[in-house]
């Protein structure tokens, strides 16, 4: 049934815990697990109004990545005795963009994740990644609290 589960952390509790979920639920149907991270760029268009030279930005970015690997490399710490393939990813730009592509593209038939918990009014105006990605997915999502 599932054969591959998508999971995106970034190293909140709600996406440990999507981790959790993700990997009893792969126990069951011996799925494979591909584990992403997904890291904005620093180059947004708020920081045009900002004056920063391109090596600001391009430190800032290697920062980002570096926190990223970490976050990979603790999911692999905690996925060590899986019995099944995981894979790891570390994707650059939109959230719920870059998760909806990437389950597309690695033939994902799920994707588990971990809601942020945002209040109701900040959620109305900012969205989220998870409902975003529920809302587009063309495979199941399991939203994790």
């Amino acid at each position: 049934m599932f054969k591959k589960i998508l999971i995106p952390i970034d190293g909140s509790e709600g996406s440990w815990r999507a981790l959790n979920t993700a990997v009893e639920l792969g126990k069951k149907f011996d799925s494979d697990l591909l584990v992403v991270n997904v890291i904005q760029p620093y180059n947004n268009a708020a920081l045009l109004a900002i004056p920063l030279d391109h090596a600001t930005v391009t430190q800032g970015n290697s920062e980002l990545e570096k926190i990223g690997d970490k976050v990979l490399e603790m999911a692999e710490e905690r996925l060590a005795s899986y019995p099944h393939k995981t894979e790891y990813s570390l994707e650059v730009g939109h959230p719920s963009e870059r998760i909806i592509a990437l389950a597309k593209k690695a033939n994902a038939d799920a994707i588990v994740i971990g809601s942020r918990g945002l209040s109701g009014i900040a959620e109305f105006f900012l969205g989220s990644v998870s409902s975003k990605v529920s809302q587009y997915a063309s495979v199941p999502v399991l939203i994790v609290k």
